[in-house]
């Protein structure tokens, strides 16, 4: 029997913990604290990101199709060129 899908398996989860798991999945996709959620607004086009507790954020969707995601952070969120939401 080949030991191949083994060392496959060894490689993959080497690279998901020494990178924090960027390597293989963003980390908004494991990781409960990323829930800032960036929002590409439909008229203006501008992008503006809703934490947790501001009026809009149960109503906001994330659809990666129009280039929304998730933060783990207010700080990556501004970094990335997105202003909080004023609401």
């Amino acid at each position: 029997m080949s030991k191949f899908p083994l060392l496959v398996f060894a490689a993959s989860l080497a690279a998901f913990t020494t990178t924090g798991g960027y390597a293989i999945a963003p980390r908004e996709w494991y990781d409960p604290a990323c829930n800032i959620k960036g929002n590409v607004s439909i008229s203006s086009r501008e992008r503006i990101f809703h934490v947790l507790g501001q009026l809009d954020y149960n109503a906001t969707i994330i659809s990666r199709q129009y280039g929304e995601r998730w933060f783990c952070s207010e700080d990556e969120a501004q970094s990335a060129g997105w202003r909080k939401a004023t609401r």
